[in-house]
């Protein structure tokens, strides 16, 4: 018997706290709302699969919205 992992939610802590937690692990996931959760990652790291890089994104904090990053694979724009 397993209890179930409980994911740090970004709504109960400040934006310092969540950039912190995703800093020193290098990669967290993370609830951001009542059904929702993703993976994010420092901005200067290799934590991203190849050819996923660290795009900025915003997540809920206790003190507003804050900047996070999480991987995506590039855009592509034409040449």
């Amino acid at each position: 018997m397993s209890a179930a992992y409980a994911r740090p939610d970004t709504r109960a802590m400040t934006c310092a706290q969540t950039q912190a937690l995703i800093k020193s692990d290098h990669a967290a996931v993370l609830t951001t709302g009542p059904n929702t959760y993703d993976r994010f990652v420092r901005q200067f790291g290799n934590e991203c699969d190849w050819p996923e890089v660290p795009v900025s994104t915003a997540v809920p904090t206790k003190d507003g919205g804050c900047r996070v990053y999480r991987c995506e694979e590039p855009i592509n724009l034409p040449d």
